[in-house]
C-alpha cells in the first residue's frame, strides 16, 4: 500500500468479480469468444415503459437536485411496492434512497458502526459486505454448508453474537449461492435475535427472483415486533434490470433514517433525479417484462445447473433464487493441465478461462473455497456452449 494512501484501504480487497471481468475483456479484445458467467447483472434491457418514463422526466426538467434521500414520489412508490410485494408497509420517512443497494449498505455502516464493533455475516457472502472494515468494524464470519442449503442456523448465530455485535447482515436470496431463507428458516433466527440487543440488516435485492414456487419471506412481515431494530435494503437493479441507474434504498426506523440523511448529505447529496423518476415508473408500472425475465432466468438456471452436473468432477446445488449457480469444483483438484496442478478454486477458475474461455468467479473471495460462481444472466445459447467448452476441456485432461 503506497504510504500516501489511508491505511484503511488495506482492510479490503478489489472486487473478484470485476477482476475476472477484466481478464475476460482482454481475451475478447484478442478476438476470442468468451462465455461470461462472472458478472452479476441481468442481461436484459430495462423495461421499455421505464425508459420512456425517464425520457419524459428529462423533458419535464428532472435535471436538478432533489431531497437528499429521495423524492416524495419515489418514497411513496417504495412504500406501496413494499406492501404489495413484501407484505408489510413502511412510511415515507423510514425510507432513504441511495445510489444503489451497495451505497445504502455503506451509509448504514457509517451511521451505525464504530471501531471495535462487530457485524455477523454468514459465508458465502457478497464480497462488498466486508466494507464494514473500512469504518473499523470487524466482520464475524459464520460458515455455512451446502448440506444446510448455505443458510445460517440459530445455533451458529447464537454462538457468533457478542456484546460487541452491532448488527447481523443477511442476504436472501443470496449472492453467491442463490440460497434463500423461507419463513421457516428465518423464525429460529428471529428467536435468537429477541434475546440480544442488536440490529438485523436484510439485503432483499434479489427477492423478486425466486423459482419453483419459493415464497420470499421479508423479516418485518414475519417479525413486526423487531421492526425497531430491523433495516431492509432493496433496490430496482436486479428486479427491473436497472443496474446502471443506481437506485437502491434502505427502510429503517425514523431516527436511523434521519442519520442516513445526514450521512448522505455529506457525500453524494442525492441520487440522480432522472433515475429516481425511472424508479417510480418501474415500481408503479406493470410487471409483465419482470415476469418474462424471471421465467427466462428459471429456464437458464435449469440449463446451467444440469449442465454443470454433467461435467465429471463438478457438482452443483439447485439455487432457490438470484441468478447464480454455485458449483463445487473440488472434484477437479489434482488434475495437471499443461503442468499446472489444480489445487484450489482460483486455479480452476483461471484454467477454465484460459482453456475453455469461460469466465467464472472463484469462491474463496466469497468465503467459500472449493466453489465457483456461475452467473446465468446470459443467453441459453451461451450457457450451452460454455458448458460444452468446459466439458471438452475436462475430458481432454481426464
Amino acid at each position: 500500500m503506497p504510504r500516501q494512501l489511508a491505511e484503511r484501504l488495506a482492510s479490503v480487497a478489489p472486487s473478484a468479480t470485476l477482476a475476472m471481468a477484466a481478464k475476460a475483456a482482454k481475451l475478447r479484445a484478442a478476438g476470442h469468444k468468451v462465455y461470461g458467467f462472472s458478472v452479476g447483472e441481468p442481461d436484459f434491457l430495462t423495461p421499455s415503459f421505464v425508459r420512456e418514463a425517464a425520457k419524459a422526466a428529462l423533458d419535464a426538467g428532472a435535471t436538478h437536485y432533489t431531497a437528499v434521500t429521495g423524492t416524495a414520489e419515489l418514497k411513496s412508490a417504495i412504500c406501496s411496492a413494499t406492501e404489495r410485494e413484501r407484505g408489510w408497509r413502511p412510511v415515507p420517512n423510514e425510507v432513504a434512497v441511495s445510489c444503489g443497494a451497495k451505497h445504502a449498505l455503506f451509509d448504514i455502516a457509517l451511521a451505525l458502526l464504530s471501531p471495535g464493533d462487530e457485524v455477523v455475516i454468514p459465508a458465502p457472502y457478497w464480497v462488498s459486505y466486508l466494507q464494514v472494515r473500512l469504518v473499523g468494524a470487524t466482520p464475524v464470519i459464520v460458515p455455512t454448508t451446502e448440506a444446510d442449503g448455505f443458510r445460517m442456523g440459530a445455533d451458529a448465530l447464537e454462538a457468533a453474537l457478542s456484546p460487541r455485535t452491532k448488527y447481523v447482515l443477511l442476504c436472501t436470496p443470496s449472492n453467491p449461492p442463490g440460497a434463500a431463507y423461507s419463513a421457516e428458516h428465518l423464525l429460529p433466527l428471529v428467536e435468537v435475535r429477541r434475546r440480544h440487543d442488536c440490529w438485523i440488516v436484510v439485503d432483499e435485492i434479489y427477492a423478486d427472483l425466486v423459482y419453483d414456487g419459493f415464497r420470499h419471506a421479508s423479516l418485518p412481515a414475519i417479525a413486526p415486533d423487531l421492526r425497531g431494530r430491523t433495516i431492509v435494503v432493496d433496490g430496482v437493479s436486479k428486479t427491473f434490470a436497472m443496474t446502471g441507474w443506481r437506485i437502491g434504498w434502505s427502510i429503517a426506523p425514523v431516527e436511523l433514517t434521519r442519520a442516513l440523511d445526514m450521512v448522505q448529505s455529506q457525500s453524494n447529496t442525492n441520487p440522480a433525479a432522472v433515475s429516481q423518476a425511472a424508479a417510480v415508473a418501474a415500481l408503479n408500472g406493470p410487471r409483465d417484462e419482470v415476469h418474462a425475465m424471471r421465467a427466462a432466468f428459471a429456464r437458464r438456471r435449469a440449463r446451467m445447473v444440469e449442465g454443470l452436473r454433467s461435467v465429471p468432477g463438478i457438482s452443483c446445488r439447485m439455487p432457490e433464487g438470484a441468478f447464480y449457480a454455485f458449483a463445487d469444483v473440488r472434484g477437479l483438484y489434482g488434475k495437471k493441465p499443461s503442468g499446472l496442478e489444480l489445487t484450489n478454486d482460483e486455479a480452476v477458475a483461471a484454467w477454465l478461462l484460459e482453456g475453455a474461455h469461460v469466465a467464472t468467479v472463484a469462491g474463496t473471495p466469497f468465503g467459500a473455497p472449493g466453489y465457483l460462481r456461475f452467473s446465468y444472466a446470459t443467453s441459453e445459447e451461451d450457457i450451452e456452449a460454455g458448458i460444452t467448452a468446459i466439458r471438452t476441456l475436462v475430458a481432454h485432461h481426464t
